[in-house]
């Protein structure tokens, strides 16, 4: 199987179920965000030795995937995709649960922090302002057609998720949080 098709030469690409949209498309801006997500994802595990945590993240990476599956699959009148990954509520119940378990071990945050610490971690706090760029991308494109409420929730609890993630990778490597030093401004 050749990786070139040469039909999206034109500037056009097909969803799933064959329907021919051009490549700006919001639907495609918002999974080739998350495959943008899914990439900086494979980064930060790169940089990352525990075990513990690659596991997450390969967990995430995958279902990033069935996202990108749901959001390529528009659900058309009187056509099943059935083989088709839709996004549900148990996998925002999967990343709270998560959020949850990690959570537990932090210090509580009494500050905004600073993004950074680890290579690793640096690069979960990218990842997820990246996930802020998805959401908005997908929530542009709910308004232009139904793409359900089940997407919306998963992709916000992604980016807290992240957000705990980077913040457990400093901690099991003894980097503290830095909290955020507002400047003290005198009005002259």
């Amino acid at each position: 199987m050749k990786i070139y098709t040469k039909t999206g030469d034109e500037g056009k690409t097909s969803l799933f179920g064959g329907k021919r949209v051009w490549k700006d498309d919001l639907r495609i801006e918002a999974y080739g965000n998350v495959d943008e997500l899914n990439s900086l994802l494979g980064l930060a595990e790169a940089e990352i030795t525990q075990t513990e945590v690659k596991t997450i993240i390969h967990s995430l990476q995958n279902r990033l995937f069935d996202l990108g599956s749901d959001l390529a699959s528009p659900v058309h009148e009187g056509k099943s995709y059935s083989h088709i990954p839709r996004i549900n509520k148990s996998y925002s119940e999967s990343i709270e649960k998560l959020i949850d378990d990690l959570d537990c071990k932090l210090d509580p945050l009494k500050n905004f922090i600073l993004p950074g610490g680890t290579k690793g971690a640096a690069i979960l706090h990218n990842a997820r302002t990246v996930c802020r760029r998805v959401e908005r991308s997908i929530i542009k494109l709910d308004r232009e057609e139904n793409i359900g409420d089940e997407i919306k929730v998963f992709i916000n609890r992604i980016s807290d998720f992240l957000f705990v993630l980077a913040r457990y990778v400093n901690k099991i490597n003894g980097i503290e949080d830095i909290a955020w030093q507002k400047e003290n401004v005198v009005n002259q």
